[in-house]
C-alpha cells in the first residue's frame, strides 16, 4: 500500500491526529505531497500487472510500465482492497468509520508572495538548467509547411510530451525538454519539426488527460504552427491557444482521411474573421476548416500567446 498525501497540509493533519503512526505500523508506505507514481516515477506495478490507484491518470504506460493496467478506484475501494489483498467491495468490511470534516479556517494567504515595490530592482537568479521563456512571434497570415504527424483519436498529453524521471528535471529548459515532444510515437518527431516546422493533423478528443502546458508550449516552440483536428479537449485547447497555436477543426470530419502525413500544407488565416481553408499542396486539395475562436481567443493568437498579450499591456 502507497499513500501520496495530496499536501504538506494533509500530511500535517496526519501527523497531527495520530493517523500517520497507524499507517506506517499497518505497512503503508507514505511518500512526498509530489508528482510520483502518478507519472510512473516509482512504485511501477509488475510488467502485465493490475494497480489500483484512486488519482485519475490511467493512460497507457503511465504507471511506468507500458503493459501495465491501472484501475481507478475510490480511495474506500483502495482501502478495502489492500485490507482483503484483493479487489473488494468496501461495503463487505461492515459499516463505515464515521468521518468529521475538520472546520475551513485555512486561508494560506501566510504563504503568498507579494509583488515588491519596485520589480525593476528585482534579480532572477537561474541555474544552468533554467532558461527564459522563449518569445514567440505573432500569428502570420499564412501558415504553411509539411503535416509532421497524422494522430488518431484520443492523443493524451502524455503523448505529446511524456513525464517520467528524464524528462521532468527539464520542465524549465523548453530547449532541451523539446526532444521528449511525441517520443513515444515518432522519436524523430522533434528533430523534424525543429528544422522546418509544420502541421499536426489528429483525430478526435486531441490533447486529453493531464492540464500539462508544456504540451503546448514545447510543440510551439519546435514550430508547429496549427493543430488540425476532428476535437480537442477543452483545457488542452486552451494551452494551445495561450502559447500561440492554432487549434483548427474540420468542418466534415471524414477530410481527415484526405490529408497525410508528408503532405505540404498551406493555411491563410488572415486575421481569423473569416473561413479558413486548408489547402493541400501536395493532392491538389481545398478542405474548409473553422475554428470556434471567440474574440479574446483570436486577440491572444494574433498576439504570437498570451504572454506577448500581458507583455504589451493588453
Amino acid at each position: 500500500v502507497v499513500i501520496v498525501p495530496g499536501s504538506r497540509q494533509v500530511l500535517h493533519l496526519l501527523a497531527k491526529g495520530g493517523y500517520l503512526d497507524k499507517l506506517i505500523q499497518a505497512g503503508a508506505r507514505v511518500l512526498e505531497p509530489a508528482c510520483g507514481p502518478c507519472i510512473g516515477m516509482g512504485q511501477a506495478p509488475p510488467s502485465g500487472g493490475v494497480s489500483l490507484r484512486t488519482f485519475n491518470r490511467n493512460f497507457k504506460g503511465r504507471s511506468g510500465t507500458p503493459d501495465a493496467e491501472v484501475y481507478l478506484v475510490s480511495p474506500e475501494t483502495a482501502a478495502a482492497s489492500a485490507v482483503k489483498g484483493e479487489i473488494a467491495d468496501p461495503r463487505s468490511l461492515g459499516d463505515p468509520p464515521e468521518v468529521r470534516r475538520p472546520p475551513l479556517d485555512w486561508s494560506g494567504e501566510d504563504l503568498m508572495l507579494r509583488p515588491a515595490e519596485d520589480p525593476s530592482r528585482v534579480e532572477v537568479i537561474r541555474g544552468p538548467n533554467i532558461k527564459p521563456l522563449p518569445p514567440f512571434e505573432p500569428l502570420p497570415e499564412r501558415i504553411e509547411g509539411k503535416v509532421l504527424l497524422k494522430l488518431g483519436d484520443d492523443i493524451s498529453t502524455d503523448d505529446i510530451l511524456p513525464a517520467g524521471a528524464e524528462a521532468l528535471p527539464l520542465r524549465s529548459n523548453i530547449p532541451a525538454i523539446s526532444r521528449f515532444a511525441f517520443a513515444r510515437i515518432d522519436p524523430s518527431f522533434a528533430q523534424q519539426a525543429k528544422g522546418e516546422g509544420g502541421i499536426i493533423i489528429a483525430g478526435a478528443n486531441y490533447g486529453q488527460g493531464s492540464s500539462r502546458e508544456h504540451a503546448a508550449l514545447v510543440p510551439r516552440w519546435l514550430g508547429v504552427g496549427a493543430v488540425v483536428a476532428k476535437g480537442f479537449a477543452r483545457i488542452h485547447r486552451t494551452n494551445l491557444i495561450n502559447f500561440g497555436v492554432l487549434p483548427l477543426t474540420f468542418l466534415d470530419p471524414t477530410d481527415y482521411e484526405r490529408v497525410q502525413k508528408g503532405d505540404e500544407i498551406s493555411l491563410e488565416v488572415g486575421d481569423l474573421e473569416g473561413a479558413i481553408i486548408l489547402r493541400d499542396l501536395t493532392r491538389g486539395l481545398s478542405i474548409p476548416l473553422r475554428h470556434d475562436l471567440s474574440p479574446r481567443e483570436r486577440e491572444i493568437l494574433r498576439a504570437g500567446g498570451v504572454m506577448n498579450l500581458i507583455r504589451r499591456g493588453s
